[in-house]
Parts: structure tokens; C-alpha cells; sequence
């Protein structure tokens, strides 16, 4: 997850719930807390990296990054297979995890420990850190005024890199909706950001 490692690297596996599909995986979860095991690795990253987009701080996206699969495995019993991904269940209790911590804390200003290491290690004076931290603020300002929908496309383009396709399927639209989608989400950034840059 963090610092390059992967859940799947840390927790071995047991080789007979990787050769599953995940609709197979899915029932057999719903009995077995080991193949839940299997469904949390091959989700784990992908659901910590969308959190961890969000909020900005490694202790908090842990920590929500738990109890997302925390409540998926006290539901899964009610899972109802749709053809979908099973991830997009995941993002949907992961979402709403994030919107209840952004509640919680919206009465607080906080700097995530990682904005600060990253300005001390700024090589290029503090005129040329504080810019860079300016620039990137106004970016995720802009992104976290997105509508959520679009939020998550970007989180999944450019955190998880994953295709117009894989997007796709995850939220439910065709690729061709979700090339469309994206280029009018950059269109609203850009406007966003000069609009703002002009105030």
C-alpha cells in the first residue's frame, strides 16, 4: 500500500481462492472469512488508494481503509452479485466513510505529516517549496470540488492507473461515457482553477 509495499506481497495466500473468479470467491466469502481474505488482496490497494486521495493522510486512509472492509465483511452475506465489479461495492462504502470523516472533521484545518516532510525536502529554496505547495493545493481544492463522480474517475485514472474500460465497468458506464466524462472533468478543472487564479 504505502512506500511501494502491497498487501499481497505481505499476506501469503492460499493458491486454491486464487484461481477463483470473483463471483466464485464472492459466495464462497459469504461462509468462509478466508476467502473474504483473498477479496480484501485484491482490493486492498485500490480501495486505500482512492481513501488516501481523498483525506491526504496515510494514518487516517489506514485506518478508513479497515473499516471499509471491516463493514464489507459484516455484509457480505447480503451482497447481491450484479455483474458488476465487486471493487465498485467497496468504493461505495469506502466513499461513504470519507464523506463521514470530512463531516467529522470539518470544524478542524489539518496538515497531513506528508505536506510537511515534503516541504522540507524542497531542494529549490522556500519561494520556489511554498509555490509548489500552492500549486498542488489549488489542484486538490479544485478536485475536491468536483462533483464525487468525478472525483473517483480521476482517483482511478491517475491514482490506480487504470483504463477508460476498467473504469468503466467499476462505475457502471461504457468506455466511450467515461472518455466523455473525463474530458469534460478537465474542462471544469481548468475553468475552475483560472477562474480562481483571477479572484
Amino acid at each position: 500500500m504505502r512506500n511501494g509495499e502491497s498487501q499481497e506481497a505481505a499476506i501469503p495466500r492460499d493458491r486454491s481462492y486464487m484461481e477463483l473468479t470473483e463471483s466464485q470467491l464472492i459466495e464462497l466469502a459469504k461462509a468462509d472469512p478466508e476467502a473474504f481474505g483473498e477479496l480484501y488482496l485484491r482490493n486492498a490497494d485500490r480501495i486505500y488508494n482512492y481513501i488516501y486521495y481523498r483525506i491526504g493522510n496515510v494514518a487516517d486512509a489506514e485506518d478508513l481503509t479497515a473499516h471499509t472492509f471491516h463493514q464489507a465483511l459484516g455484509n457480505i452475506g447480503r451482497y447481491v452479485d450484479q455483474g458488476i465489479p465487486f471493487a465498485a461495492w467497496l468504493y461505495r462504502i469506502a466513499h461513504n466513510l470519507v464523506a463521514n470523516h470530512h463531516r467529522a472533521r470539518s470544524r478542524w484545518k489539518l496538515t497531513s505529516l506528508e505536506d510537511l516532510e515534503l516541504a522540507g525536502k524542497a531542494a529549490d529554496g522556500p519561494e520556489r517549496s511554498a509555490e509548489t505547495r500552492e500549486k498542488q493545493r489549488a489542484l486538490w481544492s479544485a478536485i475536491r470540488r468536483q462533483p464525487e463522480e468525478r472525483q473517483r474517475l480521476l482517483i482511478l485514472k491517475f491514482a490506480d492507473r487504470l483504463s477508460n474500460d476498467e473504469i468503466g465497468r467499476l462505475m457502471g458506464r461504457t468506455e466511450s461515457s467515461i472518455k466523455s466524462l473525463y474530458f469534460r472533468t478537465l474542462k471544469s478543472l481548468r475553468a475552475d482553477l483560472e477562474a480562481r487564479e483571477w479572484q
